[in-house]
């Protein structure tokens, strides 16, 4: 399969995914602006998962551009990876809808680690494909950033019943990880070109 057409599928269902969590934003029964203040965990809510989705959506854009080859193994990881996305709106409108309680925050937890796992199988799949020392290993070096998150999921995860907050507070603080733009790919790939 050429690549184009798996990152246009996934482009697609990112797509999807985030009007999905933007529908679940219900509108507020009122024209004060009283009126919008149950809604702020809602919100807020909505957009840490943007911006979730869109460092998701830009790294997964800058790994396929490093891809020389599409596998059936690649694929079925894309879609592993598309499936726990898609878990995004539902995590994230129970979470906000409850005004982060534990449960819906652990759960949210619980997704955001699985998507990281989904996205670190996909990167290894990739790197397998071509072979050693392959333009994306290159590229990602250590992965200090892809070790980190994982384990900062688990101790929001633990947290969840003693302090929703402070697992929120490692949520976004793992979110601005991510945040700040990540050069290596871009960095690799033109050090690549003739």
């Amino acid at each position: 399969m050429n690549k184009g057409r798996l990152e246009a599928f996934s482009d697609g269902v990112i797509a999807i995914i985030i009007t999905i969590m933007v529908l679940e934003m219900k509108v507020p029964q009122g024209g004060s602006p009283r009126a919008l203040i149950p809604l702020i965990p809602v919100f807020l809510s909505y957009v840490l998962s943007f911006i979730y989705v869109g460092i998701y959506w830009n790294n997964h854009h800058h790994m396929l551009h490093a891809t020389t080859r599409v596998t059936g193994a690649i694929l079925w990881a894309n879609l592993h990876l598309l499936f726990w996305l898609s878990l995004f709106p539902f995590a994230t409108g129970w979470m906000g809808q409850n005004h982060f309680a534990p449960v819906p925050t652990a759960l949210y937890g619980a997704v955001l680690f699985m998507a990281a796992a989904a996205y670190y199988i996909l990167q290894q799949l990739i790197i397998v494909s071509q072979g050693s020392g392959g333009l994306l290993q290159r590229a990602i070096g250590s992965d200090w950033k892809g070790k980190l998150s994982p384990p900062l999921y688990v101790a929001a995860i633990a947290v969840t019943s003693r302090s929703p907050m402070l697992a929120q507070a490692i949520f976004v603080f793992v979110a601005l990880l991510w945040l700040v733009p990540d050069r290596r790919i871009e960095r690799a790939l033109g050090q690549n070109e003739p």
